[in-house]
């Protein structure tokens, strides 16, 4: 019987969990890149069309309680432009994959030709036969 620590290790070592792991930090970096490009270019030139807006400074007062619903709205744009710049980048790996693989890839066999009558006949004669 197997060790929880040689389970552990055939686990970890396996193929698909390594890959995630490298798919988590990359996904990390990339993020942060994504970050500073939404927070340091796209929001900036955002605030200059919308005349200066900045959505984070926006709150309401109910008795004491003061509800920042601006960090919110600013949060949901954050998002939205994360997700159209990571949309982008995709459809365009995604565009260059397919012209490479495009390049690369055969034609797909043709399927077979149907069998002629006489062939077919005798198939059925032969069945036939052997029962």
């Amino acid at each position: 019987m197997k060790s929880f620590v040689e389970e552990f290790k055939a686990f970890a070592m396996k193929g698909n969990v390594i890959d995630l792991a490298v798919a988590v930090v990359i996904g990390a970096a990339f993020g942060k890149i994504v970050s500073a490009l939404v927070d340091n270019i796209i929001m900036p030139l955002i605030g200059i069309l919308m005349g200066g807006v900045n959505f984070s400074g926006l709150t309401a007062n109910v008795g004491e309680a003061v509800i920042t619903y601006g960090v919110f709205i600013q949060a949901v744009i954050d998002f939205l432009i994360v997700a159209l710049v990571i949309f982008m980048i995709i459809k365009g790996i995604n565009k260059a994959q397919d012209a490479v693989d495009g390049d690369d890839e055969e034609e797909a066999p043709a399927a077979p030709p149907e069998p002629s009558e006489e062939v077919k006949l005798l198939r059925e004669i032969r069945d036939g036969l052997r029962r």
